[in-house]
């Protein structure tokens, strides 16, 4: 439960702290005087989105910070789930910055607001007039069954199983595409791989066989060019191999007399060696060059498939080509591998189905069981607050796999003797829709260990008699939560076991608003005032003190018997 509020510097809250009982607490005021702005403080705690405009003093930090007891409800395994500290007091704690930066701690340990609202969720719950109006919703109505079937752990297991189903369908849904997209275009690629495969393209072909074209065109040319090389070389009348020798031997000669020469003779001897090796080699490059004029079409015609090749697949080299060739290899494997991928993947879905399906079954029959109990006790509810000739009939019927199962929950109401039940939205009025959120909320309080309830004039459209069973309803709750209930109706705020007034201070340059915990007589005279204008009569205080008299009485019998 909620042990401490603080706010500060939100909207017109410049500091606010509010330490609520453990039972039912009953916030009045003025409109406009800031219940409302308190509620925005909470929504933030739950994860709400966060405005800078918000800011009192636009140059100074909002903090908003609650402390809640969360001994003895269970909520050891949502921390650990998000990995944070647990003690017995949970502190929540939003910070928004001037500049609009917000930032959610729990226990001190900073969070994203996903994890916040997961805690938060596990701690408080707040009942708006919108969430009356969200009463008609057809998905809002699923989850009262759901809480109230305590099917947490049908549906844990379903998504599960629905997610995984769904990827498997998707997984397989994305090969068949594949699978007729590559089948379409599987004998085009066929064609382009076997054309490929047999020209049979090596990594340095193309450089090998220009190179040996040129040679194959220009042979003549090439062969005396050559031969007339060999000729410089080694001419037998008279080439440069000769005229070194010559020089050679006359450096032998000298380095005999003078050993300094000597070096002069090796360095000459060694091109002597050399120039021997270049000519062997020239003369036998020569031999080799052949006038071919098959070899020469032989080669031509292999060089024009490979350009042909080139400038079809749009390649610089047959490096690329290959790779496209290996590319075009893995396409057509594929798709003569694509009809047993298929089949296991058509497998895979259908078993995911099936766990699906079972799943979904369980969850459905967890729902069914409880939807006559939850008809008997809303009406039962319902003629307790002035409703004896309501019925409320759930209509369950099942609908194509969603993530919140296969059954879709329609509440049909009707408010009066001999009319047909119809869609709740079509038929309730707003009084009605109070009404009914005030008993679903009543009998779904038992089905959940949620510490703290707030209920933002769940009231609105009824006065009287049934204002005094809704404070009863709320203060039955009140024993085993801790219940927050803004009220215009004195009916209500009477069956308080803390009143809390929330007023506007003008004594500062700015406005503010501030709450302040009422005593037992200024609870009387603010009942008064509920009752009987700004300024009530002594019959009207005296009233209001007898009705406070009275229901304090019956808080301090604390009865634990159920309304309904």
């Amino acid at each position: 439960m909620l042990v401490n509020l603080l706010i500060k510097n939100y909207a017109l809250i410049e500091h606010l702290e509010l330490a609520p009982d453990n039972q039912l607490n009953i916030i009045t005021g003025e409109t406009g005087a800031g219940k409302s702005i308190m509620l925005g403080a909470i929504g933030l705690l739950l994860g709400n989105r966060a405005d800078s405009k918000s800011l009192y003093d636009p140059a100074k930090k909002c903090i908003i910070e609650g402390t809640y007891d969360v001994s003895g409800y269970a909520l050891e395994h949502v921390f650990e789930e998000e990995e944070l500290d647990f003690a017995k007091h949970c502190i929540v704690r939003r910070e928004i910055s001037p500049s609009g930066k917000s930032r959610a701690f729990v226990n001190d340990t900073p969070v994203n607001l996903d994890t916040l609202r997961r805690v938060t969720n596990e701690l408080m719950d707040i009942h708006s007039q919108h969430d009356s109006i969200m009463l008609g919703n057809n998905e809002f109505q699923l989850q009262v069954v759901d809480v109230y079937a305590q099917t947490d752990k049908y549906l844990k297991k379903y998504r599960k199983d629905f997610r995984l189903y769904r990827e498997a369908r998707e997984a397989y849904d994305t090969l068949k595409k594949l699978a007729d997209r590559l089948r379409k275009e599987f004998d085009y690629n066929n064609f382009l791989y076997l054309e490929l495969v047999e020209a049979d393209l090596q990594p340095d072909e193309q450089e090998e066989l220009e190179n040996e074209l040129s040679i194959l065109e220009n042979a003549v040319e090439i062969k005396e060019k050559l031969q007339l090389v060999y000729d410089y070389l080694d001419n037998p009348e008279q080439s440069v191999l000769d005229l070194l020798k010559g020089a050679v031997g006359t450096l032998t000669q000298v380095s005999r007399l003078v050993n300094y020469y000597a070096t002069l003779r090796d360095r000459a001897q060694s091109t002597l060696i050399e120039l021997r090796d270049l000519a062997d080699e020239v003369s036998n490059a020569g031999n080799m060059v052949e006038v071919d004029d098959d070899r020469s079409t032989i080669v031509r015609e292999r060089l024009d498939l490979i350009y042909q090749l080139l400038k079809k697949h749009q390649s610089k080299d047959i490096a690329e080509l290959l790779v496209f060739q290996a590319d075009l290899e893995s396409k057509v494997s594929q798709v003569l591998s694509m009809d047993d991928d298929l089949e296991k993947a058509l497998e895979k879905s259908e078993s995911a189905r099936e766990r699906m399906t079972q799943s979904a079954s369980k969850l459905s029959s967890a729902r069914k069981a409880v939807c006559k109990s939850i008809e008997k006790n809303i009406c039962e509810g319902l003629i307790e607050l002035g409703m004896p000739n309501a019925s409320l009939t759930l209509e369950m019927t099942e609908v194509p796999p969603t993530a919140d199962g296969i059954d879709f929950i329609s509440f049909l109401f009707s408010a009066n003797k001999g009319i047909k039940s119809q869609e709740l939205r079509n038929v309730a009025s707003g009084g009605e829709f109070s009404r009914l959120m005030m008993v679903i909320k009543y009998i779904l309080a038992d089905k959940r260990r949620l510490p703290t309830i707030v209920f933002d004039e769940i009231d609105t459209g009824v006065s009287g008699e049934i204002a005094i069973k809704m404070g009863n309803m709320m203060r039955q709750m009140a024993q085993n939560h801790q219940i927050i209930a803004i009220t215009h109706l004195h009916q209500i705020a009477a069956q308080g076991s803390a009143h809390y007034f929330v007023y506007k201070d003008h004594s500062s340059a700015k406005t503010v608003s501030r709450i302040r915990k009422l005593g037992f007589e200024e609870r009387v005279g603010e009942i008064a005032q509920m009752i009987g204008g700004s300024k009530p009569s002594e019959t009207v205080v005296n009233n209001a003190r007898e009705i406070l008299t009275h229901t304090t009485a019956q808080m301090n019998e604390k009865t634990q018997t159920k309304l309904f």
